[in-house]
């Protein structure tokens, strides 16, 4: 049995944030609603702006991130030049990693629940010692078989809404799409790729030609090059708030938003360290699912409803 330890020293947590004051200002309500905020360190890091018309908005952000109150302390770091989101998470991820040994790191269109830094707390003093875990997310797909799970299962995927690592195992972390495509045989692209459910490895490529430029799913190739497992919530204690047309890429779609976000402070978590097989089930029949006209018609009238708001 695997010892689940009271924490008596929680884990930092790290919020990206770029030319969104009204989200950031959401994001940080939400983490200092919970009962472990006042004894939790904050760092928000904030990159710089692209041109004069981003100046503006990035002070504003900055001074949200200022006036926020709720926690043991809470550090503000601003670029003078924009860096982008790939290289802001990786050097800022790296520094928080570096001074404290562990991270919870969200990004600034990232709500959690109250219940949120419990559950990263308890997952990185559980699975610590653990060298096959090497990632906790606070997010997963609104798989509808897993509605009414407690807990959490591991999974050889990675979600990056809202997450935790340890340093020893994000020291790993290298953005290097051209060694990706030399070392992935067909048969790990297959395996990347929930064995053929969803195409991820194409964001590979895409950052290879030049096309995106992202990171997340370059810590997804660091685990799953080291056979590392992700320990991924039933339900999620995270929704996403960003797909309202305000990110870089002015993208609309309400999928990620939650109507219920998991307030569960102690789940059970599990004692056997392997891929969970129902659950990469679970997740592979959610990627390759195609939306009846009901799920249709739902989420229309979800998207109207948020308009109404």
């Amino acid at each position: 049995m695997l010892s689940d330890p009271e924490f008596s020293d929680p884990a930092p947590v790290c919020l990206f944030a770029f030319r969104r004051p009204d989200h950031t200002r959401r994001t940080l309500a939400a983490l200092a609603a919970s009962p472990l905020a006042l004894a939790t360190r904050l760092t928000v890091y904030v990159d710089g702006p692209r041109d004069a018309s981003d100046v503006a908005l990035i002070d504003e952000v900055v001074q949200v991130a200022q006036a926020q109150t709720g926690f043991a302390a809470l550090d503000v770091i601003r670029r003078e030049q924009n860096a982008g989101l790939a290289t802001a998470i990786a050097e800022g991820v790296s520094r928080t990693m570096q001074a404290h040994g562990r991270a919870i790191v969200v990004e600034d269109d990232i709500v959690v629940s109250p219940a949120f830094l419990h559950y990263m707390n308890r997952a990185l003093d559980r699975y610590a010692d653990v060298p096959e875990v090497w990632h906790i997310a606070g997010y997963n797909e609104d798989l509808r078989d897993s509605r009414t799970l407690e807990g959490a299962a591991f999974l050889r995927f990675m979600s990056c809404w809202g997450w935790a690592s340890w340093a020893d195992r994000w020291q790993h972390f290298r953005r290097d799409p051209a060694g990706l495509i030399q070392d992935f045989s067909q048969q790990d692209i297959h395996r990347f790729n929930l064995d053929g459910a969803h195409d991820f490895w194409g964001q590979v490529l895409g950052n290879q030609s030049g096309e995106l430029r992202t990171w997340a799913v370059f810590w997804y190739a660091t685990i799953f090059q080291n056979n590392g497992l992700c320990l991924s919530p039933h339900l999620s204690y995270t929704k996403n708030i960003g797909f309202d047309g305000s990110g870089s890429h002015g993208v609309t779609n309400d999928t990620y938003l939650r109507d219920r976000l998991n307030t569960d402070l102690n789940p059970p978590l599990p004692d056997v360290i392997a891929e969970d097989a129902q659950a990469l089930q679970r997740l592979r029949a959610y990627y390759t699912h195609r939306p009846t006209f009901s799920e249709k018609l739902a989420r229309k009238w979800r998207r109207l409803r948020n308009t109404l708001r």
